[in-house]
């Protein structure tokens, strides 16, 4: 465990060395989780050892105010998030390009910050995302609303262990306590907003992953129609966890990304 004083706080990150390549600057892969009950575990039980052992660095971080990393008041628009990761790249001496790999609010994160620092980044690859839009901020914006005000009652709480299991309550705890002692709830729908240019802008490859019976599926198309090198997989049968409900269909799918956009990874 390292903890790393960025943009003015302290983030939680690990590192895993590439392995298994002989190259003498092997290729970044980045990981950014999603937001409320998420934390860089995610991706460390998942993805991040294959893809390390496939001869990449691993650079896995938590986001303001999630897992170990500082839980500050403020700071929570989807440009803090971006000007946090820019930081930490910065402090960790990771120059770029690199490749983001964000599992749904981190898939978001992943737009802006292309948007932003276009040559920064190498490929995207967002799983269960979307960028900000008008639309995502009035979702967000009902959907941490919502969160914020259920997860106040114990009755809330007391059916999520019933029916989700100690650790989900556990993490359901935690993220009510952040909706209630942050501005997360009211500052991350501000976004800011990408316009349609600004999308369309981002010019590196990416992959973007859904799954079948998500709410999210109907991004897939408009992705395709936005992004100038965008291709989307669609998982049968998975829900917005694809990446803790599929890690094998996931590992598959990155391996091969990462292999067909110029990183060198062992056989």
């Amino acid at each position: 465990m390292a903890v790393v004083q960025a943009n003015g706080i302290r983030m939680h990150v690990q590192r895993m060395a590439a392995r298994n390549t002989t190259a003498a600057n092997p290729p970044t892969v980045v990981f950014i989780h999603g937001i409320g009950t998420d934390s860089l575990a995610s991706f460390y039980f998942t993805l991040a050892g294959p893809v390390a052992a496939a001869g990449h660095q691993v650079v896995a971080y938590d986001l303001r105010g999630h897992g170990r990393s500082e839980r500050t008041e403020n700071g929570y628009r989807v440009a803090d998030s971006v000007a946090d990761l820019a930081a930490l790249l910065d402090e960790l001496e990771i120059a770029g390009p690199v490749h983001l790999v964000g599992n749904s609010f981190g898939g978001t994160v992943s737009f802006s910050f292309a948007a932003t620092f276009p040559e920064r980044v190498a490929s995207l690859v967002v799983i269960e995302s979307e960028p900000t839009s008008d639309e995502w901020s009035a979702k967000m914006g009902s959907l941490l609303g919502r969160a914020r005000a259920q997860l106040q009652h114990a009755e809330a709480l007391e059916w999520i262990t019933e029916n989700r299991g100690g650790h989900t309550s556990k993490l359901a705890k935690a993220a009510g306590r952040m909706l209630h002692t942050t501005a997360i709830a009211d500052e991350l729908p501000t976004g800011p907003i990408l316009t349609a240019e600004q999308v369309g802008a981002i010019g590196v490859p990416v992959l973007a992953v859904f799954g079948s019976e998500s709410d999210l599926v109907e991004q897939a198309p408009i992705l395709e129609a936005a992004l100038p090198h965008c291709r989307t997989v669609i998982v049968p049968g998975q829900e917005h966890s694809v990446l803790v409900e599929a890690p094998k269909v996931m590992r598959e799918l990155l391996l091969d990304w990462l292999t067909e956009h110029g990183a060198k990874v062992a056989v």
